[in-house]
């Protein structure tokens, strides 16, 4: 049971502090749509996350309502497309994205993700379709959202993958050039992807999820910044613990919200996704976390330490709240929706090399970065694989959401709204790894892999 004062200190949070459920998101698997004619195919699948998803929206406002608490988005996962898909008679996986857009409008929710492949070790034919459909299928769609997994520690990085998605980050942000490529925003490539995130653009229904699943993200950089603000002087032991406590709290109203909507719905509870997800709102930024530890501006020397130590408490403080928690869990560092990354690469102080290191310490890696739109596909891969590789030898998960924003060069700005948000164009090096990442094949998996 939730004390009175429990209760109280959660209303001010929601009131004063930003905080929120970030998303419900239903995993569904389409595994059971599969058939060699893609028009069945496509039925099938509009009439499974319709009839499974046609209370989400609903379910979700009424939770919102009885406890007071702001769910800001309702979201669908679904089984990567190209396993489903693969069976099918026809080249151009566009149509499915098509199904999957009509079916989160007639439902309601603002995303759907898995037009994803897994291609760590290697393409299927489904795969190579799926990932030459992603420019156009992002670019014709507003709700869905793609993701393709290059790399993990147990396979090493596919190569050929990693210098395939250059190529197509550059197409998708061609064809929404109009604006500021807001394709790629849509899409991600990961390293050691997990299966349960409930977070846009990189969700998808893993193949060894249940039938239906509903899995929560909560949000709260602004609770955490002020718990810190209140600890100035205190030393790191005393901050972490602070910082634990505070994600405790967070986490117990996440699983809170997630097992109400799983009784409503029918629908059997996955995880809660503690992930700091900043918004382009004043005050509810990771950046101002770390600033408020007592650096001058993110990014400065420090910032690497400060990130880390914010990322375990909080997965520490996530850990001991509930026996579920999944998906990425950690501090995003998203640059267009987060107010004080902004700010910091406006002063100077945040590089792309800068966040890169950073990603060896976040929950997940290069977010939402624009670069100029003359950036060369090797150079998109180039930097694809150095996440990739942050990931495999760290064993941990690493993404990249970058856009090359046509027609744009360093200190312009890409203007995408609302959670997406705005980001400056930052610079990037401009001397060439386009022979090395052409080189093609799999760097083998590391020696850490062999843990049996």
């Amino acid at each position: 049971m939730l004390s009175v004062q429990e209760v109280m200190e959660t209303i001010r949070m929601v009131q004063q502090e930003n905080l929120d459920i970030r998303t419900i998101t239903m995993g569904i698997s389409l595994r059971d749509c599969a058939h060699s004619d893609f028009k069945i195919t496509g039925q099938k699948i509009y009439d499974k996350i319709t009839g499974l998803a046609g209370n989400l929206v609903r379910t979700g406002e009424e939770i919102e309502r009885e406890y007071g608490i702001p769910i800001v988005n309702k979201r669908i996962s679904v089984t990567p497309v190209s396993i489903v898909a693969e069976s099918c008679d026809t080249d151009d996986y566009t149509v499915f994205a098509g199904v999957l857009e009509k079916a989160a409008a007639e439902v309601g929710v603002n995303f759907i993700g898995g037009f994803s492949a897994l291609v760590h070790k290697g393409f299927t034919r489904g795969d190579e379709r799926l990932i030459s459909s992603i420019p156009e299928a992002l670019a014709v769609t507003e709700r869905v959202c793609s993701s393709v997994n290059v790399a993990t520690t147990k396979a090493g990085i596919n190569m050929d993958a990693v210098y395939r998605m250059g190529t197509i980050i550059k197409k998708a942000a061609e064809l929404t050039a109009g604006k500021d490529g807001l394709a790629c925003a849509k899409l991600v490539v990961f390293a050691n992807v997990p299966e349960d995130n409930p977070f846009m653009a990189g969700a998808f229904h893993g193949v060894g999820e249940p039938e239906c699943v509903i899995n929560v993200g909560v949000s709260g950089p602004g609770v955490v910044k002020n718990a810190v603000q209140k600890a100035r002087g205190a030393d790191f032991g005393t901050l972490s613990e602070i910082i634990k406590r505070t994600a405790f709290k967070i986490t117990r109203m996440g699983e809170l919200v997630g097992r109400a909507a799983s009784t409503k719905l029918g629908i059997p509870f996955g995880i809660v996704d503690l992930s700091l997800a900043p918004t382009p709102a004043i005050g509810d930024s990771v950046a101002d976390i770390l600033e408020n530890m007592g650096l001058e501006r993110c990014g400065t020397h420090g910032t690497t330490a400060a990130l880390a130590l914010l990322n375990d408490a909080v997965k520490k403080g996530g850990a001991m709240a509930s026996s579920y928690v999944g998906g990425l869990s950690g501090a995003f560092i998203p640059v267009s929706e987060d107010a004080g990354m902004i700010r910091a690469v406006e002063d100077g102080a945040l590089s792309l090399e800068k966040l890169e290191a950073m990603t060896c310490v976040c929950s997940v890696g290069l977010d939402m970065i624009a670069v100029p739109g003359d950036t060369s596909a090797e150079t998109i891969s180039a930097i694809i694989a150095d996440e990739a590789a942050i990931g495999v030898i760290n064993q941990k998960t690493t993404a990249v959401r970058i856009i090359p924003a046509p027609g744009k060069k360093e200190g312009d700005y890409v203007e995408f709204g609302g959670l997406l948000g705005r980001a400056p164009v930052m610079p990037v090096n401009r001397h060439s790894a386009a022979e090395f990442v052409r080189r093609g094949g799999r760097i083998p998996a590391p020696i850490q892999s062999l843990r049996n």
